[in-house]
């Protein structure tokens, strides 16, 4: 099974806080244990941050404290699962006569041709321009016998998901991805062109039960399993976050004995551990480490800036080993020695890499279409050229961008940006193929016009 017991480590197992003696002198009428509880991380779940419980200690007397405290335990208390009143389960109807309906793969026998194994091409003309879209306009493959007869490199894989939280409409980014051109271009920057060096296919999408998280999952798992298995790189187009908790453990477990550096590009830290439901895009980071997929010193977080990541939810990265770079780190360093540092940590690290790239790590300004945005956060101008070189100068395992929105953004600039963040990775893979993995190369013509 996909899903495992997660262990109960979380933040309210760190060490219990300090009150501070102006308050202490005024709890003489709390019994021990709200005493405890007010040292606890349980009254987070009600006050934000430990500094606004003190101040709201601080202005109340202790008769109003009392009544305060007991209000909070008792709010705590509620939030709570009821044996035998709250739904433990979500029921499913195994009389349906379509229960496994949605990843029921279509038999060739049922096609009205018959071919041999390998990729092929849904274009009509040399040139296309229009007609059905395929990521990168590759040829596109169907199963994994398409991937080994065609020796195929990269097997690009969408999965059109929307059921965790933020804005709901990750289940169109695929769509968007392939009508988007840039995707499989030249960079001009190295001036690789990824297709010409790259065997690459569109792989389809991946099936998924659009009304529950859960039930999908073993079958994406299963998915890009498959790919891995054939030693393509799997790139995946999202999709919600959540995916990245099946992805992330498919591309791990394919070489089990090694292990696997993931880098997160996010704004929001991803390791909730209080959420009722198992597996949300908020916790997907969460279940990786304490289910020990990935240890916690191999997992590097770039552009942190949500207000979901509290002091007590960095401290529970410190103490995974989680290399996080925040934007409150860009601002004090700058973006250069940050991103030099992030590069450094990358290729000090494990032999294979995984990038995992939430379209929220960028600034809305720029890419709007995120599904749980965030102010602040970084250029295309900043991120590409990190992202080129992680994929020129390491390992990579797998790629994937996610919590795309397209309908937050009415024009194309969104699709257009996420597309470029694509090709850029795509294009620094392809240079590490071509031996060109030097740090910063830069293809000479393009940065000196040559004249005296």
């Amino acid at each position: 099974m996909l899903f495992v017991a997660a262990p109960t480590s979380s933040f309210a197992q760190q060490a219990e806080a300090d009150i501070p003696p102006q308050i202490m002198s005024k709890l003489s009428g709390l019994s021990d244990g709200q005493i405890d509880f007010l040292r606890g991380f349980q009254p987070l779940r009600v006050i934000p941050t430990r500094e606004k419980l003190n101040q709201e200690l601080d202005r109340r007397n202790p008769g109003q404290i009392e009544q305060f405290v007991a209000d909070m335990m008792m709010a705590v208390e509620a939030m709570a699962f009821r044996p035998g009143v709250d739904m433990a389960q979500i029921p499913l109807n195994p009389e349906a006569s379509s229960f496994n309906g949605f990843k029921v793969v279509r038999p060739q026998a049922l096609n009205e041709y018959l071919r041999e194994p390998g990729p092929f091409s849904v274009h009509r003309y040399i040139h296309q321009w229009g007609g059905i879209p395929t990521f990168a306009g590759a040829l596109v493959a169907i199963d994994q016998a398409d991937l080994i007869a065609g020796d195929v490199e990269v097997a690009i894989v969408g999965i059109p998901q929307s059921m965790s939280s933020g804005a709901r409409d990750a289940r169109n980014a695929p769509e968007a991805i392939r009508s988007m051109h840039i995707l499989g271009e030249r960079d001009v920057y190295s001036m690789v062109d990824p297709l010409a060096t790259l065997n690459v296919v569109d792989y389809g999408d991946v099936a998924v039960d659009r009304m529950s998280v859960h039930r999908g999952m073993e079958h994406v798992y299963q998915r890009i399993m498959e790919i891995a298995e054939t030693g393509a790189i799997p790139f995946v187009v999202g999709g919600d976050h959540s995916l990245m908790y099946p992805t992330v453990k498919a591309v791990q477990d394919i070489e089990a004995g090694e292990a696997l550096t993931v880098i997160h590009f996010g704004a929001n830290y991803n390791a909730e551990p209080t959420r009722a439901h198992f597996l949300s895009d908020r916790d997907a980071v969460y279940r990786l480490i304490t289910e020990r997929v990935v240890e916690g010193d191999n997992v590097i977080q770039v552009g942190l800036r949500g207000s979901q990541a509290t002091p007590e939810a960095f401290q529970w990265l410190r103490e995974q080993g989680v290399k996080y770079h925040t934007m409150a780190e860009v601002e004090r360093h700058g973006w250069d020695a940050v991103a030099e540092r992030i590069i450094d940590e990358a290729k000090s690290a494990t032999d294979r890499v995984y990038i995992s790239l939430d379209v929220s790590v960028i600034d809305p300004a720029q890419l709007r279409a995120a599904g749980r945005a965030a102010a602040g956060g970084l250029t295309i101008r900043e991120l590409a050229p990190l992202l080129r070189r992680l994929c020129a100068e390491t390992q990579i395992a797998g790629f994937e961008i996610m919590d795309l929105a397209p309908m937050l953004d009415l024009s194309y600039v969104s699709a257009m940006n996420a597309n470029y963040m694509m090709n850029t990775c795509l294009s620094g893979v392809a240079m590490r193929k071509l031996g060109l993995d030097d740090d910063s190369y830069l293809d000479p013509v393009t940065v000196d016009h040559g004249q005296n």
